[in-house]
């Protein structure tokens, strides 16, 4: 039994966290929800914390999980954070998806006090986490990534190191711009030909059985046309990535100029109310717009 810690417990992070358990690890707990803390904590092995301080206190290897790069500063190095408990030689692996360059001033930090750092960003959506089917992107020291990954494979399958510090975060920021824009380019077709009256679940076939077949589109088509837009990846939090994406653009000067649409797009869906949907809800944005919707017949 290792002793790990397990900070933010939303959609991802509480399945996550829950899978450590099952292993049979101890794993301390805090969310900034006290109330998923508290639910957590009845399982067995399970230590309700009162801050991340006190999970770094009390765990050897500590996975975070939360929305963005200044919930991730505040919970790894904030005034309560892990880096004022956790011991030299710990690990911190941050499973975030933030701004790489918050996460090397978060890397430095941590290591000045002898504690490991691993930006390890995931990928997989609700139901990943909750099979322990996780991928993960992995950037830092690859010694240190060796030594916890036997905790990785209890939330994940699939691992890719993919160099020093922040280059776990590149890859992922890389991968959610092209999710982002093949999600827009599914809507725009559906939309379109759904207005020029062929049936979605026709379209969907075709789309399945050619050049244009996508494990996105297979799997978020059927949630679009049975109008379940509850989340696995919310709209608010792919816009996020997109705009990260766009500025590491900027600063490596690699003109994204399909991806800065994608996000104004993304930025009309949040505008019209849809940002705690998932991502596939920003279909309704051009459904709105020209008055059709994309539908089982």
């Amino acid at each position: 039994m290792a002793k790990l810690g397990f900070i933010g417990l939303g959609i991802m992070g509480m399945p996550m966290a829950r899978n450590l358990l099952k292993a049979g690890h101890q794993v301390a707990l805090w969310s900034h929800t006290r109330s998923k803390t508290k639910e957590l904590a009845k399982e067995p092995n399970a230590v309700e914390c009162a801050s991340p301080k006190e999970v770094g206190e009390r765990a050897e290897c500590i996975f975070y999980c939360v929305g963005n790069s200044d919930m991730s500063r505040e919970v790894a190095i904030g005034d309560h954070g892990i880096l004022h408990g956790a011991r030299s030689g710990a690990v911190v692996a941050d499973c975030s998806t933030i701004d790489p360059e918050v996460s090397a001033e978060i890397g430095s930090a941590l290591s000045a006090k002898g504690i490991q750092f691993l930006d390890a960003p995931c990928t997989g959506s609700k139901l990943g986490a909750e099979g322990g089917t996780l991928t993960f992107m992995i950037g830092g020291d690859k010694a240190v990534f060796e030594r916890v990954k036997p905790y990785f494979e209890v939330m994940g399958k699939l691992f890719y190191y993919c160099g020093p510090a922040g280059k776990g975060l590149h890859a992922k920021l890389t991968q959610n711009l092209v999710l982002a824009n093949m999600m827009w380019a599914f809507n725009e077709g559906m939309v379109l030909s759904t207005k020029a009256g062929i049936a979605p679940e026709l379209m969907l076939e075709i789309l399945n059985n050619s050049a244009a077949k996508s494990g996105l589109v297979g799997f978020k088509a059927p949630y679009v046309l049975n109008r379940d837009f509850s989340t696995h990846f919310s709209t608010k939090w792919m816009h996020k990535d997109i705009g990260m994406a766009l500025d590491a653009g900027k600063r490596l000067q690699v003109p994204l100029p399909q991806t800065g649409v994608t996000q104004q797009m993304f930025q009309a869906a949040l505008s019209m109310g849809f940002a705690e949907d998932d991502m596939c809800s920003t279909i309704k944005v051009l459904e709105k717009i020209t008055g059709v919707e994309v539908k089982k017949s």
